[in-house]
């Protein structure tokens, strides 16, 4: 009997040896859980998220919450196991977050560049709303281009085929949007003079193009600027854009209320997808939200996975969300997800 325990208490300690090691062995998978949230109408570290001088700004009641993703490089079974087991967290294969090939400094980085490409797109949309609409300038006219001898550096373009050049992206979209060889009427602004040229698009690299490498400007009477480090990606665009607007104008936007919400944002005030959406609704309903902003492409997965009274509004672009806002302050229904 004597050996007979010693043998089961050794395999029992061999067993929780093995075990141990197997648990704290890395495994190729990331935990994702609820990151901090940042009300971009108040201050981080300190100082103003959005700061704003030569013009007068105003203050608002509730809060603008832009959400995000906690990310766990370095894995461990027992910590899957507790993320799967976690309501509030996923785990996900390493190569979703961190691609092959890419290391995580490089991952990273261009997290922290999309992260600064959001904050440009937002103050553009912004600013357009705010009544300071963008200007496309031809920065570059090719001299063996399709537009040689019609449009000049400097040039305003204005429109194409009557349709309005909003951004230097639009104005991209609008020639590509049609054939090569299509005659294109072009309209520009130059040295204050309006007037319109006939460009005929031609081929290269396989897409059509006339020549001109546009640039575009925003003139407006202050300075703006976003401060907030330690975050990356782009999908703070949406929140960013409704700070700067509650900011600079009399309105309260929030209604009091603790808005959060995310989404990507490009220069015209299209509203994207983004990852995290159940982890970024649990940390906002932790920051007390009362309501959440929603991309429309994240509604059905933001269904599977709601927070009990945090409603879900569904928001395709900037205009569509400062819509919901103002039905919620009026007292009515945004539509929801």
């Amino acid at each position: 009997m004597r050996r007979r325990g010693v043998t089961v208490l050794l395999g029992a300690l061999l067993t929780t040896l093995l075990s141990i090691g197997v648990l704290g062995a890395p495994i190729p998978y990331v935990v994702l859980g609820p990151g901090p949230t940042v009300n971009t109408l108040g201050t981080n570290d300190g100082r103003e998220v959005i700061q704003v001088s030569g013009r007068e700004t105003s203050t608002s009641a509730g809060q603008l919450r832009m959400t995000t993703v906690g990310v766990q490089p370095t894995v461990k079974l027992r910590a899957a196991i507790a993320g799967w087991l976690s309501k509030d967290e996923a785990v996900v294969p390493r190569e979703l977050v961190y691609p092959p090939g890419e290391s995580q400094e490089e991952v990273e980085k261009r997290n922290a560049e999309d992260f600064q490409n959001s904050q440009s797109s937002a103050e553009t949309a912004a600013l357009v709303k705010l009544g300071y609409p963008v200007e496309v300038v031809a920065k570059e006219v090719a001299a063996d281009g399709p537009a040689a001898g019609a449009l000049k550096a400097g040039d305003v373009v204005t429109t194409v085929d009557g349709v309005k050049v909003t951004s230097a992206s639009r104005l991209v979209e609008l020639v590509r949007g049609k054939p090569a060889g299509t005659a294109l009427t072009i309209g520009y602004v130059r040295d204050g003079a309006a007037g319109t040229a006939t460009v005929t698009s031609r081929e290269s690299d396989g897409r059509p193009r006339i020549g001109v490498v546009p640039d575009q400007r925003q003139p407006h009477p202050f300075t703006l600027k976003i401060d907030l480090k330690d975050i990356g990606g782009p999908s703070a665009g949406l929140m960013f854009a409704l700070g700067i607007i509650d900011k600079l104008k009399p309105e309260d936007l929030t209604g009091g209320k603790i808005i959060a919400g995310t989404g990507t944002i490009d220069d015209e005030g299209r509203v994207g997808p983004i990852g995290g959406i159940a982890q970024k609704l649990v940390g906002a309903k932790k920051a007390g939200a009362k309501v959440f902003l929603v991309p429309a492409d994240n509604c059905a997965e933001a269904v599977r996975n709601p927070q009990p009274g945090l409603p879900m509004l569904k928001v395709g672009s900037l205009d569509e969300a400062l819509t919901a806002l103002d039905t919620l302050r009026a007292g009515g229904e945004p539509t929801r997800c």
